[in-house]
């Protein structure tokens, strides 16, 4: 380069990128609504979780790629991510996800809820035996004693007790270490089975009682646990759940093979299936309890 002459340097803005995803239906509230300022709250290898930063349920959103694990408030994506940091500035709104210079477009909706159709409790209760032989049978065991204030949940809930659920609820909330601590994953279990099989049962008694785990969950739960967690038993609280824990609930129901699905379940997390199973063991077998009780008094 002669001395005096200036190179020309073109400076050009990155383009966007694009992809689509398939989000679940509790996401139709933030992602049909205008647009709101996000963050990355966390990475890991196969997804993130950016959190919404408005006053919207659910506030945190999971965006996976397809080999993660199909939370009740996760986007799942048809391509990998991209490097992401946590922190970085995103957006959520409109039918799309920014992250950075992301864009992701919803395309198709899944159902974290889907109904399992009318169902006998005599089923089910011959189903519960095989169910709990097959948890006990594994290793993995709740991060929690299930004494205690689980003992008192599990006994609330059979006999329809309000005091005593909701006392136990408020105990267990936040209640162990991780980002979702195990005393969410157990109450997040219960509240899946009360609704999902009281519906399925008409066993309204546990409806009922699943409302008023929901409400105290709604009232406590983004001043007692984390953020992530927080946004789980929302999702929960209204009878939807993991992939995983969705698919026992069909496996129990006769609609799928039980063990597999057991398995997959139990093999979440450190602790995470463990807890969850506990909690739709204990929730189903509240379901059939209460059921027994309905009966006797007709």
């Amino acid at each position: 380069m002669t001395l005096g002459t200036r190179s020309r340097i073109q400076h050009r803005t990155p383009s966007r990128s694009k992809t689509f995803g398939a989000a679940s239906t509790a996401l139709r509230p933030a992602l049909e609504s205008a647009r709101r300022p996000a963050r990355v709250l966390a990475v890991f290898p196969l997804g993130v979780y950016l959190e919404i930063r408005t006053d919207v349920e659910p506030f945190v959103v999971a965006v996976v790629s397809g080999e993660a694990t199909r939370l009740p408030n996760a986007v799942v994506l048809a391509d990998p991510l991209p490097v992401i940091s946590a922190g970085n500035e995103a957006a959520v709104g409109d039918g799309s996800i920014e992250i950075g210079r992301l864009t992701i477009r919803v395309r198709r909706w899944w159902d974290p809820a889907p109904a399992l159709g009318p169902l006998d409790l005599d089923k089910l209760s011959r189903a519960l035996p095989r169910f709990e032989e097959i948890c006990l049978s594994s290793a993995r065991r709740p991060g929690l004693d299930p004494g205690g204030a689980g003992a008192l949940l599990a006994r609330g809930c059979a006999e329809g007790s309000l005091t005593a659920a909701i006392t136990a609820t408020e105990q267990l909330m936040g209640l162990g270490p991780g980002l979702t601590p195990s005393g969410d994953d157990m109450l997040a279990g219960v509240m899946v089975a009360l609704r999902q099989f009281g519906r399925a049962t008409g066993v309204a008694r546990a409806v009922w009682l699943a409302d008023w785990l929901a409400a105290t969950v709604a009232f406590d739960a983004r001043t007692r646990t984390t953020p992530i967690s927080a946004t789980l038993l929302h999702c929960a609280a209204q009878g939807q759940a993991c992939a995983e824990a969705l698919a026992v609930l069909r496996g129990l129901a006769g609609h799928q093979p039980l063990e597999p699905a057991v398995r997959r379940l139990l093999r979440l997390g450190h602790t995470s299936g463990a807890d969850l199973a506990w909690g739709l063991r204990t929730g189903l077998s509240s379901v059939i309890a209460l059921g027994g009780r309905l009966s006797a008094a007709r």
